[in-house]
């Protein structure tokens, strides 16, 4: 089985080394993963502020990047969900430039081929043991946009629960957001900061090594509370711990 990594901006200019475990685990997995180098940002930041026009030619540029590929794989669910919900709404109402309503359906195409990477793990290969090992203590973050728009329901869980030594504790207020939200921590920036204080005091509380998710725009969000505060607790993307082995641990 082949598939395409779309990387996404956050993790290829800030968190390589969640691209890098989502390759070694795919890979580990027997996926022979290809990187197409057309790819860019996904048009997400431009779209949640409004700039629908703006956000045009870089759903183009995905959709001609990623024109071959049977399977894209993204360890995001923001990315894939703005790929997933968002972009054939995008296209339908979009100035098409000649090429007709082939965008719409190119949109759709992309869309149907686009997969968070727990999805992918669960749905597609059919696993839940991926043979990780990760000797710590984990509480799980459930970000938005794979909570609520792409359902990822138990499917983070059920993996992490299979890992290795793992001991993986429940996260109170789980379900409740973070307070990142994109632009909403710049233009929002006090209530942004008040629901992450609630989110770390409640990560804290679990006695957790590593705080786990799926998505490192949030993960960036309460970090940088958590280093302010001096706490202990390393927040950890879920593809890390799903790559980490007996052979092959992750290292802090």
């Amino acid at each position: 089985m082949r598939a395409a990594l779309f990387v996404t901006c956050i993790n290829d200019a800030l968190y390589p080394s969640a691209a890098v475990a989502t390759v070694k685990l795919l890979e580990r997995l027997g996926v022979r993963v290809a990187f197409p180098a057309g790819q860019t940002c996904c048009g997400q930041p431009q779209f949640n502020t409004g700039y629908r026009t703006a956000t045009e030619p870089l759903v183009r540029r995905m959709i001609d990047a990623f024109d071959d590929a049977e399977y894209v794989v993204t360890p995001s669910g923001s990315c894939a969900a703005m790929v997933r919900d968002n972009y054939p709404r995008i296209a339908a109402r979009a100035f098409t430039g000649g090429r007709g309503s082939d965008l719409e359906k190119d949109a759709r195409s992309l869309a149907a081929r686009t997969w968070e990477l727990t999805e992918f793990l669960t749905d597609v290969l059919g696993v839940v043991d991926v043979g990780a090992h990760f000797p710590h203590t984990v509480t799980y973050h459930p970000s938005c946009h794979g909570l609520r728009m792409l359902g990822l329901g138990e499917r983070p869980r059920r993996l992490l629960e299979r890992v290795d030594g793992l001991r993986l504790t429940d996260l109170p207020g789980a379900e409740e957001c973070c307070g990142f939200g994109g632009t909403f921590a710049v233009k929002n920036s006090d209530v942004s900061a008040a629901m992450g204080h609630d989110k770390i005091t409640n990560a804290l509380s679990t006695g957790a090594d590593v705080l786990c998710g799926g998505d490192n725009s949030c993960l960036m969000h309460l970090e940088g509370m958590l280093r302010r505060q001096g706490a202990p607790l390393r927040p950890l993307h879920l593809a890390e711990i799903l790559a980490s082995t007996v052979d092959d641990p992750w290292s802090p």
